[in-house]
């Protein structure tokens, strides 16, 4: 069932089920008082990532305060996505993007990596579940990924699942087409990674090819920054081999 567009959607933590009062946060009861405009039947959409969509009432409470109460499940919960999702860290307008476009695009995991080009290493985790959150009250989406502490670079890899394909958007590849190199990984597991605006460097070029879990391939013939880069990769993966195909 396609996700109603026209309805006004929330994330919440808390379990949903029908009947159940739901006490929204301070800044939810802002947002929707005072921003949206809502009042008491006014109607809207809840999910939490494990429990599906709801549609749900607003149910005012008190001259300022109101509770919001699950009618009916309008989606069940899909069946997440097993898509790793890779990244150094960039300047926080383009990471904000970045982040978003991760979700939008199916991406289960998201994974910071500190490379030695590396423009920002210190990371907001808040900022950054706001951005998953406001991705999938936008696009619909229920299943929301996995956000993970950030690893330095020989962390990451020696921690990396060998059984998962690790793609690996190399701007120095010898060729422009990556679909000959990505159909070899359709079935497997997935992972891409994406470096810095500097690019990675060259030992950890030269540490990347020489792993068996890694695939380099190349996206065409321009230099893409790495935010359009991350946007880039996952359109082609998802089409050729991920749950596009």
């Amino acid at each position: 069932m396609r996700a109603n567009y026209k309805m006004q959607r929330i994330f919440t933590n808390m379990p949903l089920q029908a009947g159940q009062m739901i006490e929204p946060p301070a800044d939810t009861a802002h947002y929707l008082l005072n921003v949206l405009r809502m009042h008491d039947g006014d109607q809207i959409l809840l999910f939490n990532g494990h429990d599906g969509e709801w549609l749900a009432n607003i149910v005012q409470t008190g001259k300022k305060r109101f509770s919001l109460r699950p009618e009916q499940q309008t989606r069940p919960q899909p069946q997440a996505a097993d898509f790793h999702y890779c990244f150094a860290p960039l300047k926080t307008g383009r990471m904000d993007y970045m982040v978003q476009k991760a979700v939008e695009m199916g991406a289960s995991v998201l994974q910071p990596v500190i490379t030695q080009h590396c423009q920002m290493p210190k990371l907001n985790s808040e900022r950054m579940w706001a951005n998953i959150c406001e991705a999938a009250e936008q696009c619909g989406i229920l299943s929301l990924p996995e956000y993970r502490e950030p690893l330095r670079f020989d962390k990451f890899m020696e921690q990396w699942d060998a059984d998962r394909a690790l793609i690996f958007c190399d701007e120095a590849h010898d060729s422009n087409n990556p679909l000959p190199l990505l159909t070899p990984l359709k079935g497997k597991a997935l992972g891409v990674f994406i470096g810095p605006e500097g690019g990675f460097s060259e030992a950890e070029r030269r540490f990347l090819h020489r792993q068996p879990f890694v695939t380099a391939i190349p996206l065409g013939s321009r230099i893409l920054r790495a935010d359009t880069a991350a946007v880039a990769a996952m359109t082609v993966i998802q089409a050729a081999i991920g749950d596009w195909n």
